[in-house]
């Protein structure tokens, strides 16, 4: 692909619930390759595959600090990784020796913000944002700053790591640049850097557009790999427009459509049964990868083979061990860790029928830490 295409690829823009095409009518992925980029996707795919992974966090860090009291204000429990981390936060703070309490915002601003507000008046040791922007709940935020209530973020804000405005201790998640990347080169390892590509982005999200950029700019360094598409579906719509969709793209792209890249693995749910109703096999083309939270129904796709060939999950039950380490050094006075969460792929060779990536070491380093 020539420097000009790349930009192309790029620059190309969407409004809310469009469709971009990168070409005119559909054609042939090239049968060029690109010797250099499948073999540095290659590499980066088995490392990021391995299930041989050894704790590469924190060993060292402030004992425990007693007898506090935590709130974990979920974005809605609905969400698969807001629970799984609100769980591995309830097992963690069991392990350390505090309380900790769900609230439920229940997917609305409102009750987000309601949540929130009623956090702040229990007046807890540490309050965790789970799964959404602070900055719609500036008002709290600001309530528990001057109550002196540490904030730590799941999902929080786009980046991981201490943050100013707003005011977060620290943000647990994954790079948005790391997760984009090894989805992209999964695309290029797993086609021999051959591939008709469909992109499946919400817009109207910044990070959600932001992660779906770089996907495309991972994807432009292959050129053999052609982005024939890019969907954008906001998740809230994705039951009832994703089939619509995917039978559109099936129509227009047939046999030349050959892999796909979501920002989040809900799409291949709904992308199940307008393939199946093509008579599309589970374990074949389009190939399916999330570059998302890594729930457990995307497991169990991945595990049946059934439309979805990998995720890039997040290891929630440890990001909420983290969330309470991070909480402990903002209590003990301690700066935040540091510690960033390196992506991994799961696919059905690797996760042993788990319905979660939950990487070994975690709770044995993390009570280490506190003496517990």
């Amino acid at each position: 692909m020539t420097a000009g295409a790349v930009a192309a690829v790029l620059l190309t823009g969407c409004e809310r619930g469009s469709s971009s095409r990168t070409t005119g009518t559909p054609a042939s992925p090239t049968r060029t390759g690109c010797p250099a980029a499948l073999a540095k996707a290659e590499t980066a795919v088995r490392q990021a595959e391995s299930g041989s992974v050894r704790w590469n966090g924190p060993t060292s860090g402030p004992a425990a600090v007693p007898g506090r009291t935590i709130v974990y204000v979920a974005q809605t429990m609905t969400n698969p990784g807001v629970a799984g981390t609100a769980k591995g936060v309830q097992e963690a703070a069991r392990a350390i020796g505090w309380t900790v309490r769900v609230i439920d915002g229940q997917g609305t601003p409102i009750g987000i913000q309601q949540a929130f507000s009623q956090a702040v008046t229990l007046r807890p040791s540490g309050i965790v944002i789970g799964g959404f922007d602070p900055r719609a709940t500036s008002r709290q935020v600001g309530q528990a700053q001057a109550g002196h209530i540490p904030l730590v973020g799941w999902h929080a804000v786009g980046s991981p790591g201490p943050s100013e405005d707003p005011a977060l201790f620290t943000n647990i998640t994954t790079k948005v640049d790391d997760v984009a990347a090894i989805s992209a080169d999964w695309v290029v390892a797993h086609s021999r850097g051959t591939a008709g590509v469909v992109v499946f982005t919400d817009a109207s999200i910044p990070f959600a557009r932001h992660k779906s950029e770089l996907i495309r700019k991972g994807l432009a360094a292959c050129s053999g790999v052609r982005l024939l598409a890019e969907e954008n579906i906001p998740l809230a719509d994705t039951s009832s427009r994703t089939p619509q969709a995917v039978s559109a793209l099936l129509a227009r792209f047939r046999s030349t459509w050959t892999h796909s890249v979501a920002i989040n693995d809900v799409y291949f749910a709904d992308a199940a049964p307008a393939l199946r109703a093509e008579r599309r096999k589970g374990s074949g083309p389009p190939f399916n990868i999330g570059a998302g939270d890594g729930d457990p129904s995307a497991f169990e796709r991945i595990n049946n083979r059934q439309f979805q060939a990998a995720t890039v999950p997040e290891p929630l039950s440890a990001q909420g061990w983290q969330i309470v380490d991070e909480l402990n050094r903002a209590f003990a006075g301690r700066p935040a860790s540091g510690y960033v969460t390196p992506v991994h792929i799961a696919t059905a060779a690797d996760t042993g029928g788990a319905t979660s990536w939950d990487p070994p070491g975690y709770r044995t380093a993390y009570r280490a830490v506190w003496g517990r």
